[in-house]
This record gives structure tokens, sequence and C-alpha cells, in this order.
């Protein structure tokens, strides 16, 4: 299966595109799969205008595919990203967006809807170093390559590390001084105040201007249509999390923490902040649960392990799985590819994650 994949896509890097580039190269390709032969796989443009554009590129691509030996049958879906307004990165040059970001929250009128966005899932921990970000990022690629529409907002605004691992740094568009037109990467549509600041440059606000940001990343912000939005909190109990479970409609949470002692104690306030705001726990995941050396083949549990399934037992929430330590996590994030955008073990550990998610209705 992995070797016709591989052919698939080689065969997709070959189809040319109307505006320039390829099917791979310009990220297009989603949800591909094959079972027994049978290849699918959409086809998603960055906006309608250009879909309108493509429809002999979706033939051509089906063409292509099913003449390759093995295939027995082909299945290509061509849809949008968002509405027709430009949505792909800006060039380095572009003006920053005619707007501040940051000030005082509005008034507070109770949890609002985002025009568009059917789920949100809120990504937490209780202390910082635990993965949480990575998780974000690569769970939200993992949900794009199932076939999902998937947002991913850095809340983070004191340490704001997506653009990173996402592999994105252009500043968003504004064209009307109020609305921020968020970035595309890796399938997924992702907006971060680390966006909007100066490489380097430190947030050095007081509460209510971090609330009064996030609303802005929230409601101003063109998510356009989105099967789910992924939040990627900040560490501990603070304003970021009050905001957004208070004025928005959290479908739910996911704790994410390492397995030693020092980390649980932290996941548990964690926990109960969530339940104090009513937000729903939807599950634990164990992040840096084993490692394996990949000279000798040796697992190792630098951190412990089953620390994590054991606490989600006793509370009686879902335990989602472990994810393990690596370098290549690490490297990949670095590098602004995250790994679940890959082939391999690590790739599989968060699709197996995001598949889960779905399974149960809440992605």
């Amino acid at each position: 299966m992995a070797e016709l994949l591989d052919t698939v896509r080689a065969t997709l890097a070959r189809i040319a595109l109307p505006d320039g580039g390829d099917l791979i190269s310009r990220d297009m390709v989603r949800a591909l799969s094959a079972e027994a032969g049978a290849v699918r796989f959409v086809i998603e443009a960055p906006d309608p205008a250009l879909a309108q554009r493509m429809e002999p590129v979706r033939q051509a691509a089906e063409a292509a595919v099913r003449a390759l030996a093995g295939v027995t049958g082909v299945s290509v879906v061509l849809t949008a990203h968002g509405p027709t307004a430009a949505r792909g990165p800006q060039p380095a040059t572009a003006a920053p967006p005619s707007l501040k970001i940051g000030g005082h929250p509005t008034a507070d009128t109770g949890p609002k809807r985002i025009a568009g966005v059917d789920r949100i899932i809120a990504v937490g921990s209780g202390k910082g170093g635990v993965g949480k970000s990575t998780v974000s990022s690569n769970l939200a690629v993992a949900l794009a390559r199932e076939g999902r529409r998937v947002g991913l907002l850095d809340a983070d605004i004191y340490g704001p590390s997506q653009p990173q691992m996402m592999g994105a740094h252009d500043r968003p568009s504004s064209p009307d001084g109020q609305t921020i037109v968020p970035l595309t990467a890796h399938g997924v549509t992702f907006m971060s105040i680390g966006l909007m600041l100066k490489e380097g440059e430190a947030v050095v606000w007081r509460g209510p201007m971090l609330m009064g940001a996030l609303q802005q990343m929230l409601g101003q912000v063109a998510w356009g249509t989105l099967d789910v939005l992924i939040v990627d909190l900040p560490p501990g109990t603070g304003d970021v999390q009050l905001t957004l479970c208070q004025r928005s409609h959290v479908t739910g949470a996911l704790v994410v923490s390492t397995p030693q002692d020092v980390a649980l104690i932290d996941a548990r306030r964690a926990i109960d902040m969530f339940a104090k705001l009513k937000t729903p726990v939807l599950g634990l995941i164990e992040n840096m649960s084993s490692y394996v050396c990949p000279n000798c083949g040796h697992e190792a549990h630098i951190f412990g392990h089953g620390g994590v399934a054991e606490e989600a037992a006793r509370l009686g929430v879902p335990f989602l799985g472990e994810l393990p330590l690596s370098l290549d996590v690490r490297l990949a994030g670095d590098a602004g590819t995250p790994v679940a955008a890959g082939e391999g073990v690590l790739a599989e550990a968060y699709l197996a994650l995001a598949r889960r998610l779905i399974a149960g209705g809440v992605a």
C-alpha cells in the first residue's frame, strides 16, 4: 500500500495547475488512501475561483492514477477551502494589517459561536514543556489529512510557536482594517499572534490585553467554513483559558501531559479548571511516552510510562493514546513541516489520534 501511495504522489506531482505548480508542491491533495487498489483522494483548491478552473486538472489526475499498475479504481473529489478572497501566504513585503491587536475586551455577552466553525477543541496542559503545541499542530495536520476542514489558532500569546512549527511566517492581510485573512499551511488554516509581531518581539501585556487579543483572533479572523478549530492554549489556568471557555462555544478540551508525577500534578489542575468552566474534557494524551533508540532499537521510558492512562481511568475520562518521544518530531517542528504531514510510525500515531476523535464525533 505504501509503495502504491508513493507512486500516486509521484504521478500527481506531474499534474500541472492552471496558475503554476503542481498538485503536490501546492499541497492540494487531501485524504489520499489506497485500499485493495482502490485509490481515493480530495483535491482542495485554496478558493472557489481557482476550483472553477480545475475540473480539467481533476480529470487529468483521475486518468493518470487510473492508468497506474495495481490500481483497480479511482475516486477524486474537487473542493475549495474558504471564501473567494485570497487565503494563501502573503508576499513577505505585504504591509501589516491596518488594525491594532490587543486591547480591552468587549462587554461580556456570554458564549458566541464563530461563523462557519462547527466545533472548537481546546488543547491544554497544566504546565509548559509537555509538547502541547507540538500535539496541536500535528493533530491539526492529521485531521486535515483525514479530510476534515481544520483551523489552528495559536492562543499561546506570550509564547507563540505555531508559525515556526507550521512553516509560515508571512503577515496576514487585512483588506478593511477589521477582518484578518489567516494563512494556510499543510492543509490547515491558521492564525497566531506571532504572525503580527516582529521576530523576537515580546508581548508585554496585562490580562485585559490578552483577553482582547484572543477575542479578535476568534471573531475577526475570516476562518471560512471549518469542521473543527484547534486552539493551542498557553500552559496553566489563566486569562486566555477563561476567555475562550466563557466567550466561545467550546466543544471540549484535550489535556496533554507527560507521564511523570510532576506533570500530572499540573494536569489535574487543568482538568479541574475545565470542569469549573463547564468545558467537557474529551480525553487525556500521554506525550513523550517512550523513546526507541535509533541505533539499537531499545525502548526506554525516560519520563515514566502509563501515568496518564492511570489518571484517565481514575478520573473516568477517555485515554486517547500515547505519543512517542522522538528526535524526528523535534526536527520536523523546527523545520516547519509537522511530522504528521509525512509517513511512518510517528505520522501514524497522530493519524490514529485524529481518527479516534473523528470516530467519536468530536472532530
